[in-house]
C-alpha cells in the first residue's frame, strides 16, 4: 500500500513554465488556468495527503480558487482555457465536498492509499454495511424483530408504547455506539498522519474496519428512526 504523504502536482505552467507548487489548477505567477488536472483532491488544494485538515483554512481556499475560476472570467481566453476552467471548477467543488466531511475524507484517503471500502472490501453481493458486527449479533437480532413487529403495529393500526420506548432505547445505544466509532476514528486517523510506513499501514486498515462498522451502524439508527418516525405522525 502506497504511504506517500507528499504533494505531487504538473511540474511546470503550460504558459510560462513557473513551477506548479500550490496547486495543480492555476498557476501561482501568471494566473493561467491549467490543463485538466487528474490531481487528487488533496492535490487540488496543495494539501499533503492528511486526515488533519483546518476546515476553516479550506472554505478560504476553495473560494479563493472558486473565483479565480469562474468561467466568466475566461470568457476571453482560448477555447481550451475556457474548457479547462469548467473541468477544474467541477474538480474544485468535488474536492472540497469530500474533503470538509471528515467520514468522506477518510474514506477517500484509504481509497488513494489502495484499500477497498464497503462495498468494494466485502465484494459482490455482501456489502459490509448490511453485515452484523460479531459482537452486536444478539442486539441486531433483536432489534429486527422489535423493527419487524412495530411495523405490523402500524400496518394494523395498534400502538404499543413499551414496544415503542425500547426502539427509542435502542436508538440511544446505537447512537453511542456510533460516537464511539466516530472517535475511535479520529484516533486512528491521528495515527495515521503522525505515524511511519508501517504504523500508517495498520491505522489504515483498522480505519476500514470502523467505516464498515459504522456504515452498519448508521443504518441501524436510520431504519429506527423511520419507524419511530411513523409511530410518532
Amino acid at each position: 500500500m502506497s504511504t506517500a504523504t507528499t504533494i505531487s502536482v504538473p511540474a511546470a505552467c503550460w504558459a510560462c513554465s513557473a513551477a506548479l507548487t500550490q496547486s495543480a489548477l492555476l498557476c501561482p505567477n501568471c494566473s493561467k488556468v491549467q490543463p485538466a488536472s487528474t490531481a487528487d483532491y488533496f492535490q487540488v488544494f496543495g494539501l499533503p495527503r492528511s486526515l488533519n485538515i483546518e476546515t476553516a483554512s479550506l472554505e478560504r481556499e476553495f473560494h479563493r480558487l472558486s473565483r479565480r475560476l469562474h468561467p466568466d472570467r475566461f470568457a476571453r481566453a482560448t477555447p481550451e482555457e475556457q474548457q479547462w476552467s469548467l473541468a477544474n471548477t467541477a474538480l474544485l467543488n468535488d474536492a472540497y465536498r469530500t474533503l470538509r466531511d471528515p467520514i468522506q475524507r477518510t474514506e477517500y484517503l484509504l481509497r488513494l492509499e489502495g484499500l477497498k471500502i464497503g462495498e468494494e472490501h466485502a465484494g459482490k453481493g455482501k456489502s459490509a454495511d448490511r453485515q452484523p458486527p460479531a459482537d452486536l449479533l444478539e442486539e441486531v437480532f433483536e432489534l429486527n424483530m422489535q423493527l419487524e413487529e412495530m411495523r405490523m403495529n402500524q400496518k394494523m393500526g395498534e400502538r404499543d408504547p413499551a414496544l415503542q420506548a425500547d426502539l427509542t432505547a435502542a436508538r440511544a445505544r446505537f447512537e453511542g455506539l456510533l460516537a464511539a466509532v466516530d472517535g475511535d476514528l479520529s484516533s486512528k486517523g491521528a495515527e495515521w498522519d503522525a505515524g511511519d510506513s508501517a504504523i500508517r499501514d495498520q491505522a489504515a486498515k483498522a480505519m476500514a474496519t470502523l467505516l464498515d462498522r459504522r456504515r452498519y451502524l448508521r443504518n441501524l439508527v436510520r431504519d429506527v428512526n423511520e419507524v419511530l418516525t411513523t409511530a410518532a405522525a
